[in-house]
């Protein structure tokens, strides 16, 4: 979808202390991207800051944009553009409206939307989901899916959803917010604190009885055989991410019926810890009587595993007669989902998720 659109949008990667700023044109980034540091307890900088960097890239563009789309931290009224009270960029706690401040000055439409939201709407129009329909397709199975919960693990747990095409942000902007629902591993504890970078750190610091300061990176290279350590302990925390992340997911495709993509820092770990989350999302649950089901109706499968990839695409088809006739359906009895890295990287999904949802919403209106 907008593969060969001639439209521009910019676009913009607001990190901790520095807006990255591009622009979008056909699925692909133009133009000379442009890096500004902001002051983020300065709102009068910040703000002369995001225009001074969307000027400079559009001076190196061919045409002038028809909008600007990008992903700004929350909490936020997302559709109206207000960013609310945010806990790393304090210029901007209070309520301040970006969107329109932005419209004003560049007399163009602005469309603000959560990062793991954008970072779910590219995955879907131009990453992981058409990369799993066009397999199926080469495979000669009829299935396709059309709707993809996208998750980023890093410092946090971000997630989005996109149903047919169309990114569902909720009554409130508050659709998706997976990082607050209740851990399956920490007792009375939120998700995030046990899928993000920190529970890798946390997990290996007390299975390994250490108080040295280590990095999620280092445990990684320690579980892999790459650097010295307790590498039992290393596959441990990884192992304990994998399951809360799992139960995380089972609860999340119990309602959502899709595909899933991961992303963000963590996902470079993905060996490491997706086995531990396809058991989970296939394991079974106890009933009030003592009997056991199922944990979802889905069966998950790692898209990134050969195996799994190729019992995916090639299903169960079953052959049935219609009553009272010699003629045969086909159909597949199994419900399936599967799981997958991202095929975009972050950075890429989330400017395609941006562009290509401010072209949609110009199309709508």
């Amino acid at each position: 979808m907008y593969l060969k659109d001639p439209r521009i949008v910019l676009t913009l990667n607001a990190g901790g202390q520095s807006f990255r700023f591009s622009a979008m044109q056909g699925n692909r980034e133009i133009g000379t991207p442009v890096v500004q540091v902001a002051d983020v307890a300065d709102l009068t900088h910040c703000l002369e800051t995001l225009v001074q960097g969307f000027v400079q890239v559009m001076q190196t563009l061919p045409a002038p944009p028809v909008a600007i789309s990008f992903a700004f931290p929350g909490p936020a009224d997302y559709p109206n553009g207000i960013i609310g009270n945010l806990p790393n960029l304090p210029a901007f706690r209070g309520g301040v409206p970006l969107k329109a401040f932005l419209e004003q000055k560049f007399q163009m439409p602005v469309f603000i939307n959560n990062d793991g939201d954008l970072f779910a709407y590219g995955e879907a129009l131009a990453g992981f989901l058409p990369y799993v329909n066009q397999k199926l397709c080469e495979a000669d199975n009829p299935r396709r899916y059309n709707n993809l919960v996208g998750v980023t693990l890093g410092t946090g747990f971000g997630c989005g959803i996109v149903r047919n095409s169309e990114l569902f942000v909720g009554d409130n902007s508050s659709a998706a917010e997976a990082w607050c629902m209740r851990s399956g591993i920490i007792a009375d504890c939120i998700a995030e604190d046990a899928v993000n970078s920190a529970a890798i750190v946390r997990g290996y610091k007390e299975t390994a009885a250490s108080a040295d300061p280590i990095s999620a990176r280092d445990i990684y290279e320690i579980a892999k055989g790459n650097k010295a350590g307790n590498r039992e302990a290393a596959l441990h925390s990884f192992k304990t991410l994998g399951c809360a992340l799992g139960d995380a997911l089972a609860n999340i495709l119990a309602i959502v019926d899709g595909l899933v993509v991961i992303g963000g820092g963590v996902a470079g770990a993905y060996d490491l810890f997706i086995p531990h989350v396809i058991a989970a999302i296939n394991s079974t649950i106890g009933r009030a009587d003592g009997s056991r089901v199922p944990r979802i109706v889905l069966t998950a499968a790692d898209v990134e595993n050969e195996e799994d990839m190729r019992s995916f695409l090639q299903g169960t088809p079953a052959k049935v007669t219609i009553p009272n006739t010699d003629i045969c359906a086909y159909y597949d009895p199994v419900r399936r989902t599967a799981l997958g890295i991202s095929r975009m990287g972050d950075t890429l999904a989330m400017a395609t998720g941006a562009y290509c949802f401010a072209l949609h919403q110009l199309d709508k209106t």
